[in-house]
């Protein structure tokens, strides 16, 4: 009888609404629904088609970095709850942000197709502008259930937000509407987690264009900033640089090896950080030395967990290809070897990220950022002369394990 109680006890803990059940569901299916999507419409139009949309999404990433204001991360870090009134200001200048960023890739949508050589696909270029305005206009209140820890809440809208993009771009993809279908149905996902974030989530900001309130934020979201333009640099430069030299079809074979790489291993940590920052942030709001021992504990599985899938992954490397993909994605094989050892790297750095921020040391992440923009600068150009593309992705290596090994150096001076 008391095993029975102790078994329903556990299994409504393991399903509670902070639980980190929730989270890892959310990671299976969202990232699942993300991989069939992208692998089948991958398969179905081919490396051309797959380099044009990342030529659309490279502009969005590169415009959202620029303005990243990090008010997500500091009204999940800080010490008080934000009032509604603190809330509308968050909502205020993530709408401006929005509407900024999608002006501008209209703008520059042009220019982006001379340089990328996508002269017959410049209004794919500006339909990618649609995406930064959806996402402006969602309600901040998603922010206060991170910090609340509701992650069953965030599971639900997050994954009926992924079933909506899956199903609508697998069915335009086969409907013939190429290119466009992976836009498309990113945003109409988008569209819905919007729309859920306002008819689900509380408090509701109030609808009227305000700016004060969000003052004591910027002390903590510059680093945040600062952050997201190096990082910037970090996850674009190699991606600009195949693009504007090898073209789309190059680009396309790139970015599927590092996008499948990224959704074996890099995505998980990611995912898990949704949980992990939030909660080192609450333990360490009432036990510094509790959150340390928890985030000792979730790095080592984390590094252990790595070390084994990145040996697993690449030797099924050319197997996996062949099946999923297709002959025309062989080329890439060489390529998706060298970034399952760069996610893994990235999969740990989204765990050291968490703790840092979650403490208060939001630059120590901005730091490694700057690391790892010097070494890649310093070690690149020649990777590139003696080895080409994969010496671009070698680089990239190169500077992960330094932002590592600093990010390590900095939670030992935490504690």
């Amino acid at each position: 009888m008391r095993s029975s109680r102790l078994a329903a006890l556990s299994m409504r803990a393991g399903f509670g609404t902070s639980a980190a059940t929730w989270v890892l569901l959310q990671q299976v299916v969202v990232r699942g629904l993300v991989a069939v999507k992208f692998l089948a419409i991958g398969r179905i139009l081919g490396p051309t088609a797959i380099g044009s949309v990342s030529v659309a999404l490279l502009a969005v990433a590169i415009a959202e970095s620029l303005s990243d204001t990090g008010l997500a991360q500091a009204v999940i870090q800080g010490h008080e709850a934000p009032s509604r009134a603190q809330l509308g200001a968050v909502w205020t200048t993530l709408v401006a942000r929005g509407a900024l960023v999608a002006l501008l890739l209209v703008v520059l949508a042009p220019v982006m197709a001379t340089q990328f050589h996508l002269h017959d696909a410049l209004l794919l270029l500006q339909l990618a502008a649609v995406l930064p305005l959806i996402r402006g206009v969602a309600s901040p209140a998603y922010f206060v259930v991170q910090r609340e820890r509701r992650f069953q809440h965030i599971a639900v809208v997050e994954i009926a937000a992924a079933f909506a993009d899956c199903a609508i771009g697998l069915v335009l993809a086969l409907s013939g509407a190429g290119a466009y279908s992976v836009l498309i149905g990113m945003a109409f996902g988008e569209g819905l987690k919007s729309t859920l974030t306002w008819a689900t989530m509380r408090p509701r900001p109030p609808l009227a264009l305000r700016w004060h309130g969000i003052g004591h934020y910027v002390a903590f979201s510059r680093w945040i900033w600062a952050s997201s333009i190096v990082n910037l640099v970090l996850n674009q430069f190699d991606k600009i640089v195949v693009g504007k030299m090898l073209g789309p079809a190059q680009l396309g074979a790139y970015q599927m090896s590092s996008r499948l790489a990224q959704m074996l291993l890099a995505d998980a940590a990611i995912a898990m950080s949704q949980y992990l920052f939030p909660t080192f942030a609450a333990h360490h709001r009432s036990d510094a030395a509790r959150a340390a021992r928890l985030f000792e504990r979730y790095l080592l599985l984390a590094g252990c967990a790595l070390a084994l899938i990145v040996l697993l992954l690449r030797w099924l490397a050319a197997p996996l290809f062949s099946l999923v993909l297709g002959p025309q994605w062989m080329p890439a094989v060489p390529l998706f070897r060298i970034f399952v050892v760069n996610m893994a790297l990235g999969a740990l750095i989204a765990v050291l990220v968490s703790y840092l921020r979650a403490v208060g040391d939001a630059r120590a992440a901005a730091q490694a950022s700057a690391m790892q923009v010097a070494v890649l600068f310093l070690v690149v150009p020649a990777a590139t002369h003696y080895w080409g593309v994969t010496g671009i992705a070698w680089g990239m290596t190169s500077g992960l394990a330094t932002a590592v090994v600093w990010m390590l150096y900095r939670t030992v001076r935490v504690r």
